[in-house]
């Protein structure tokens, strides 16, 4: 068993100092009387599995959520966070896990959203060249490859979180909260992002660092502080922040480790994706097959077209061309509804956006597309729909007070967990998981994998599509890899390394 946690204050430099900060929602204590110190210059990790509190300390800081209780220090002066307005007065800029851009602005748009620049006098008109020059600086940064007069809607998740970060840069912050940062980057972007956070450190800027990706903290963070439960659970710092001891401080206990790539009956091909063509790369087509109680993993570079993917077999997206078949026999699909009624189902990778209604509570989520099963001649049956809620609820480990919370006060890992058992109940054939861990602790994570491969063992065909290199090598039978639109080749999992599949991804 780890020791009790400690709090010992920070006696130099300290520039930030939280104290006894204690937050709830309705029937959830998010944080209780927990403590925390930056220094000047020094990155702290704020680690955790979902739920933990890490998210809410940080809004908290940012002036989104108010605190019931505790202080917050500055330069050792108390103050009062009660907007993001106040936050950027007092020098603290945040880049949010769940991307807070505005669509129909371009990028430069939503980088100086709210501060833009005024040229001509009293009419105080938008200084829209210089708010494009401004940015391009930031972009450049960061090695960007958009352009400041793109517009967000136009973009992938993976730039939009590029624009998030040029954002909260140009702020020129004095604390710098990343809650996720990664979540969707390359892993060429990530070496990026990491090498400026060693830059801002150098320059005196504070960062309280947020992320699922253990290799990334002790990599960066000077010291890392853990949450369990909305409370302090320890404190590591150097060479003590080590993937195992964060662990056992996150969950107290281990986890059991992710077996090798497992055996499965090979059996007629469950379902084929014939000659699919979407309007991102028109030109090419993709073809391929994934077996009943197969995981197809589908690797490439952000931008290789497999969201794109994804989002036509299940129709949300009407490809160029294309078909579906199911053991050799061609399939109607020419809406999402069919697609459902096939027994193919997507699990998106925006999951607050396209795969939530976050509004609704769980229970209402989990029963929305099944919500037939629950009714008689149009009227609901409330006490069926509970009892289908709960049951998921408890076959996937879903913490919430209860199944009347709304989605939205959830963690990530858990909305990620509602998205996968609404579809559970109605007997899937093939899944279409698109980035099925992104911004999910190590212990959800190890849940989720642990799920894809027992409803595989019951024949469910699973295709995969992830940019975590080792998920991907991890959990996958066979690996296809996307480049432009098309399939570069497909890997046996005899065959599987990083540099086979680099090799085919940048081909």
């Amino acid at each position: 068993m780890e020791p009790a946690f400690w709090y010992i204050p920070i006696l130099v430099a300290t520039i930030l100092e939280i104290e006894g900060l204690t937050k709830s929602f309705p029937g959830v204590n998010a944080l209780e009387a927990v403590h925390l110190e930056v220094a000047r210059g020094e990155v702290v990790a704020l680690v955790g599995e979902n739920g933990a509190g890490k998210s809410t300390l940080i809004k908290i800081l940012a002036g989104v959520y108010a605190p019931d209780s505790g202080t917050i220090r500055i330069e050792g002066n108390p103050v009062e966070i009660r907007s993001p307005r106040d936050a950027a007065h007092h020098g603290i800029a945040i880049i949010h896990q769940e991307l807070e851009l505005v669509d129909n602005l371009d990028v430069a748009g939503n980088v100086f959203l709210g501060r833009e620049f005024t040229r001509g006098g009293v009419a105080r008109l938008i200084d829209t060249k210089r708010m494009w020059n401004e940015t391009e600086k930031v972009l450049q940064q960061l090695g960007a490859p958009m352009s400041p007069r793109t517009r967000v809607s136009d973009l992938s998740l993976a730039h939009r979180q590029l624009v998030e970060i040029a954002r909260a840069l140009s702020l020129k912050a004095k604390i710098l909260l990343m809650d996720e940062p990664t979540s969707s980057l390359t892993a060429e972007e990530t070496d990026r992002l990491m090498t400026m956070v060693q830059e801002l450190k150098t320059q005196g800027v504070s960062i309280v660092y947020i992320s699922h990706r253990l290799a990334e903290v002790y990599k960066v963070a000077n010291r890392a502080v853990v949450l369990r439960d909305g409370k302090n659970a320890g404190m590591l710092s150097g060479s003590e922040i080590t993937h195992d001891r964060m662990i056992r401080l996150m969950v107290g206990r281990e986890l059991q480790a992710i077996p090798a790539n497992r055996e499965f009956a090979r059996q007629t091909a469950s379902f084929e994706i014939r000659k699919f063509r979407t309007s991102a790369y028109p030109g090419n087509d993709v073809s391929l097959t994934v077996q009943a109680g197969e995981i197809l993993g589908i690797a490439g570079l952000v931008g290789a077209g497999r969201t794109e993917l994804a989002r036509a077999i299940f129709r949300v997206d009407r490809p160029l061309s294309g078909t579906v078949l199911s053991s050799d026999r061609a399939l109607k699909i020419d809406s999402v509804r069919d697609a459902i009624d096939a027994g193919i189902y997507l699990i998106p990778e925006d999951r607050r956006n396209l795969g939530l209604i976050t509004a609704m509570t769980v229970k209402e989520n989990i029963t929305l597309p099944a919500i037939r099963r629950c009714a008689t001649a149009g009227l609901i049956h409330r006490s069926e729909e509970a009892v289908t809620a709960n049951k998921a609820c408890d076959a996937l480990r879903i913490k919430a007070p209860s199944i009347e919370s709304t989605v939205t006060n959830l963690s990530g890992g858990n909305q990620q967990k509602v998205v996968l058992a609404k579809w559970l109940s109605l007997n899937p054939k093939l899944i279409l998981l698109d980035e099925p861990t992104r911004g999910i602790d190590v212990g959800a994570k190890a849940e989720i994998y642990s799920l894809m491969r027992r409803l595989a063992d019951e024949g469910v065909a699973i295709i995969m599509i992830s940019s975590d290199m080792e998920e991907i090598l991890a959990n996958s039978d066979r690996i296809a890899v996307m480049r432009e639109g098309q399939i570069t080749g497909i890997l046996a999992h005899g065959e599987f390394s990083e540099e086979a599949v680099m090799r085919l991804a940048v081909a």
